[in-house]
Formats: structure tokens, sequence, C-alpha cells
């Protein structure tokens, strides 16, 4: 069998969000693995940028030298994203995300360098390109991609969850977009359903946020509420114990295991 592995990245969605919220794919996930609580370690801002470049490289901010979203002066060529480490292994890597920074040069990006990637238009109305428009944009060229292409090792960015957060706060519309979040990941766990060589294949899926918001929207501060943070998975040997003590630094290692690195 042929391991291959997708990880969900999901911008700023509460713990407590989730578990209310109707998510079946995500459900699924960690019925067949775990889903588990973990905690932002302090020396990390609860903001995107440092967040996400521990969650793809396994070193805090105190080593990436990424403290908030503008990741101008960044030590990510000393600490490569786990799809950098997983192509220079001769495995296929593939990204796609709204947000800018975590695939292209702009505010000091990128954070992933996959062998190929996708960026999708952002609206003119978006200030950050994670909102559901890129998300559906997004979804439908992941698909695409992981329905029939050679891929190993994907990344795929949901953002819609924390514009609304930012916009609207953490009440009816933020759930709604996290039911839509889940949606997405549905749409990217069908196509893989889809390809043709599945039944030769083992996925590993993971899905984790970056970081929580307060009540009525906001993050970058230190209360529980934006430091919680949770981790998702299943595939060969991923079980409730497999989730023991996870924290964002973890998600290379979970990642690239499946390839043997």
């Amino acid at each position: 069998m042929t391991p291959k592995v997708v990880v969900f990245g999901i911008d700023g969605v509460r713990l407590d969000t989730l578990s209310q919220a109707n998510t079946p794919h995500l459900d699924a996930i960690a019925a067949d693995g775990f889903l588990t609580k973990t905690r932002i370690r302090d020396v990390n801002p609860t903001i995107s940028g440092p967040c996400w470049a521990t969650i793809a490289t396994g070193v805090h901010a105190d080593e990436h030298g990424i403290l908030g979203n503008d990741l101008t002066g960044h030590h990510l060529d000393e600490h490569p994203c786990f799809l950098h480490r997983a192509s220079t292994a001769g495995f296929t890597s593939y990204a796609a995300a709204g947000w800018l920074p975590l695939l292209t040069p702009q505010q000091g990006g990128p954070i992933f360098r996959p062998d190929t990637q996708y960026t999708p238009p952002r609206p003119p109305d978006s200030k950050t390109g994670g909102d559901a428009e890129s998300d559906q944009h997004t979804v439908t060229h992941a698909a695409a991609a992981l329905s029939t292409e050679d891929i190993d090792i994907a990344f795929v960015y949901i953002g819609q969850v924390d514009e609304v957060g930012h916009a609207s706060g953490t009440g009816t519309e933020y759930h709604k977009a996290v039911e839509g979040a889940d949606a997405c990941v549905g749409g990217i766990m069908d196509a893989i359903l889809s390809r043709p060589t599945y039944d030769s294949e083992t996925w590993t899926m993971l899905a984790v946020t970056d970081h929580g918001h307060r009540d009525g929207g906001g993050h970058g501060g230190n209360s529980d509420l934006e430091r919680t943070a949770w981790i998702a998975g299943c595939g060969p040997g991923l079980t409730g114990d497999s989730a023991d003590g996870l924290e964002h630094a973890d998600i290379p290692r979970l990642a690239l295991a499946p390839l043997g690195l």
C-alpha cells in the first residue's frame, strides 16, 4: 500500500464551537483516530503567522523568528516546512491556500514551499484572502488535484472561520462558518475517495487550527480561549493514545512519519 498524507489547516476555530457545530467530516476523522485539545505555547503569540509557522516547521517562535503576520526576518530557511522536507526526500508535495503569506512572498512569506501550489484570486472586499469565496476556489483546485494527481503529501488551508470571527464575532455566523469549513474538508475527502488508485493507498488525514478567539471575536492575547487549539487525525497507527501531549510542533512529525521520514 502506498502512503499518502493530507493536512487540513483550518484557521481560528474554537474548540467549544467545534464541539457544538454540525461537522460530520471532522467528526469522521476524530472517530477513526483522535481529536485532542492542545495549548499554544507562551512563546508563540496567538496570531496566525507564528502559529502556522510552528505547525509547518515543528519549531516555535523563538526559533523560526515569526511573531506576527508580517513574516519579515524569519528563519524559515533554517527550519523548512514539512512539505519541503518531503520534497527533498523525493516525495511529491502540494498546497492550496487563500491566505497569501502561506504560499507567496506577501508579508514576508512564504511559510510553505511545496512542489506545486495554488493561491486563489482574492475577492476585492477581502483583506486577507481567507474568506468563504477563496476557500471554495481552494477546495475546487485541491479536489481536482487530489482526485487524479500523484501527490504524496498535501496541505489545504481553510480561512473563512477566522475571517468571520474578526468581522462578526463568535456567534451564529461564526458557528455557520465552522460548518462551512467542515464542508470544505468533506469536498477534499470525497475527492480522495474517488482516486482510481485509492484502494492501493493508505491515507493519513490531519486537521489543525492555529488559535482560538475571544468571546465576541479577536485573538492575539493570552486568554485560554485564544491559547486553546486542537488537532484531529486518522490513519495507520493513529488512535486516541496518539493524541497524548500533542501540540502544534508535532504536526510535521505526524505528517512525515507515514512517508517513513
